[in-house]
C-alpha cells in the first residue's frame, strides 16, 4: 500500500501558515498539526505530562503542563530543553507517524505536516516536497503586531529563533505568497493539481 504524498508546510510568525493550513483542509487535505499535538500531550491526561511532571514538577498544574513554567525552567537550566525535546519529539514523532498510517489506510492522495520550524528541526527528511508561505515584512509585521499581548521585543526574540524567511524561501519546493485571501486560495488549488494529477 503506497502512502500519500507528503507537503511540508511551514512559515515564519505572521506569514499565514494557519490561514494556508485551513484551505488546506476546506480542500478535503488531511492536515498534521505539530502545535496542535504538543498541546494535547502537555493537557491533562496528555501522554507528556508524566515524564515532565518527573523532570520539573513545577511545571504541572491540575494535570497539565504549564507552558510559561516549562519556559522558566528553560531560563534557568542550561539542560532543560534538551530534557524536554528528549521526552516530546519521540511523543510526536510516533503521532504523526501514525497520522500518515491512517491517512494510507484511507487511500489519501496528499497529506499536509504543519511543522513551524520545520527545515530548523529536520524534519523536512523523509517528505515528497515542502511548501513556505510567505509575505512582505511590513505585512508580516502588522499581523504579528496586531496580535493580543505582542510586543516588538517578543517578535523580535521568535525572528532570531526562526530561519530567515530568504532562507526558507531558497529551501522550498513551493512558495505561495499570502497577501490577499483569494489569491492565497487559488495559489492553494493549483498547487494541489499539481501534486495530485496522475502523471502523463
Amino acid at each position: 500500500m503506497s502512502r500519500p504524498f507528503l507537503l511540508g508546510l511551514t512559515g515564519s510568525i505572521g506569514m499565514g501558515k494557519s490561514t494556508t493550513a485551513a484551505m488546506f483542509v476546506a480542500e478535503g487535505v488531511p492536515v498534521w498539526d505539530a502545535d496542535a499535538t504538543v498541546h494535547a500531550l502537555y493537557a491533562a491526561g496528555g501522554a507528556a505530562v508524566p515524564a515532565i511532571a518527573a523532570l520539573c514538577p513545577q511545571a504541572v498544574v491540575d494535570g497539565a503542563v504549564e507552558r510559561s513554567r516549562l519556559k522558566d525552567w528553560i531560563a534557568e537550566e542550561s539542560t532543560a530543553l534538551k530534557q524536554i525535546e528528549a521526552v516530546v519529539h519521540p511523543l510526536v514523532g510516533a503521532h504523526r507517524a501514525g497520522f500518515i498510517l491512517a491517512a494510507t489506510a484511507l487511500h489519501v492522495p496528499l497529506c499536509v505536516l504543519d511543522i513551524p520550524l520545520l527545515f530548523e528541526t529536520g524534519a523536512d527528511a523523509g517528505l515528497d516536497a515542502t511548501l513556505v508561505v510567505t509575505a512582505p515584512p511590513d505585512v508580516q509585521r502588522a499581523r504579528v503586531l496586531a496580535r493580543p499581548g505582542m510586543t516588538e521585543a517578543h517578535f523580535q526574540a521568535i525572528l532570531s529563533r526562526q530561519m530567515p524567511d530568504a532562507d526558507k524561501r531558497a529551501r522550498a519546493t513551493y512558495v505561495i505568497e499570502t497577501v490577499g485571501l483569494e489569491e492565497t486560495r487559488n495559489s492553494v488549488r493549483q498547487l494541489l493539481e499539481r501534486v495530485t494529477k496522475p502523471d502523463a
